[in-house]
């Protein structure tokens, strides 16, 4: 896996074998934060990545100059591996939370100005994580819910939708406050 843009654009990454996740394409991260980068300050953004994973999201963001990153992660083979990474590529601000993402949803008195969700996509509740992330105010009144899902979900109905983006088998369904 690599880093695809910002100051460590190209570097590369070796996340442990037989961990529990399902990163997102280079395809599908490319499109994304060519996006997010006709929007956002990436120097002036707080993030949240719920479902870690990797942590490739989180780099990405850190490597175009966010500073202020909390991860959550409950699997501590995939929790370790991130902050590991972190230290070796230099990344500054990045905070790692090994709990359950709705503990964590749920206690959390911090607001984010993108969030950024890509849970499993067989998990149950999976649908209901846009409106937690709305309940618990987790979001500033101008920022942005990122739900990486795949087609055999559909948020377009949901109130506080914006826009979505398809990249093949991955989408990515934005929320805002209206």
């Amino acid at each position: 896996m690599r880093i695809i843009g910002g100051q460590l654009k190209s570097r590369q990454f070796h996340p442990p074998q037989n961990i529990p996740t399902r990163p997102t394409t280079d395809f599908a991260k490319e499109g994304l934060f060519n996006m997010l980068n006709n929007n956002f300050d990436f120097e002036a953004v707080k993030f949240l990545d719920l479902f870690g994973g990797t942590g490739s999201i989180s780099y990405e963001m850190s490597s175009r100059g966010c500073t202020d990153i909390a991860i959550v992660e409950q699997f501590p083979k995939c929790a370790n591996f991130i902050k590991k990474t972190a230290k070796e590529f230099g990344f500054t601000g990045m905070r790692v939370f090994p709990m359950d993402v709705f503990k964590y949803m749920q206690h959390c008195t911090e607001q984010y100005d993108l969030i950024f969700a890509g849970p499993p996509y067989p998990l149950p509740n999976l649908p209901e994580i846009p409106d937690l992330i709305f309940h618990y105010k987790l979001l500033k009144d101008d920022g942005w819910i990122i739900m990486e899902h795949n087609p055999n979900h559909n948020f377009e109905q949901h109130p506080n939708f914006f826009k979505f983006k398809n990249y093949g088998t991955t989408i990515f369904a934005i929320f805002t406050n209206k």
